[in-house]
């Protein structure tokens, strides 16, 4: 059982991914909100018959399963859809996160949570024990952004700027991993931020972390 809980978070292409497969590497168990966003709207689940309650049987593609596309088309332009989707998604979300996070084996867990800052931080989310914001300057960003998905500068800008600012993840950072470097430069800062965690949690520091 894990009581000690990481929110792990920061912009997109900052970075999160390499950081928490590092992670895992030292036997920490990862909770990732995306997958999660996905199981909770699974066939069968009550989030799933709530969406089409809400939005419309034509939202189920004909296996029952939810039509992503045609929802997020629905919400894109319609902030009060938007508010609506969120409404009954994200409490089964931050459930299940809990849940899944609570029931890891280590002496602590993390929830990766990309939307942390945007979902109200720890407010939302009060059985976290610290929040760790994955930082890279906004240019970093953009870089990685155009290079990853093979988009141009214009595209990138509006990405970013849907999100939080880097200024709003910060704010409700206890602890912030800097990625302005070769992926290969963010082993030591995780094996240091593993053994502060593990010794917060009350545990000893991996045997990986300690080599």
């Amino acid at each position: 059982m894990s009581d000690f809980i990481i929110g792990l978070t920061g912009g997109v292409a900052s970075g999160k991914s390499e950081v928490t497969r590092r992670f895992q590497a030292l036997g920490v168990h990862v909770a990732d909100a995306d997958l999660v966003a996905r199981a909770v709207v699974e066939p069968g689940q009550p989030a799933l018959a709530r969406i089409a309650e809400r939005f419309g049987a034509d939202m189920l593609l004909a296996d029952g399963r939810l039509d992503r596309r045609r929802l997020r088309e629905r919400v894109f332009e319609d902030p009060q859809a938007r508010a609506d989707l969120e409404a009954i998604t994200h409490p089964e979300i931050r459930l299940a996160l809990a849940r899944e996070c609570r029931a890891a084996a280590g002496p602590y867990a993390i929830a990766a949570i990309p939307l942390l800052a945007e979902a109200g931080g720890r407010a939302a989310y009060p059985w976290l024990s610290r929040t760790l914001v994955v930082d890279a300057p906004v240019e970093l960003q953009h870089a990685r952004l155009m290079l990853r998905d093979g988009i141009d500068e214009a595209l990138a800008t509006r990405m970013i700027a849907a999100q939080a600012s880097r200024e709003a993840r910060l704010a409700i950072a206890d602890d912030v991993l800097v990625n302005d470097g070769h992926p290969s430069h963010l082993d030591a800062p995780v094996a240091a931020l593993d053994a502060r965690y593990r010794a917060l949690a009350g545990a000893p520091r991996a045997p990986d972390a300690a080599s």
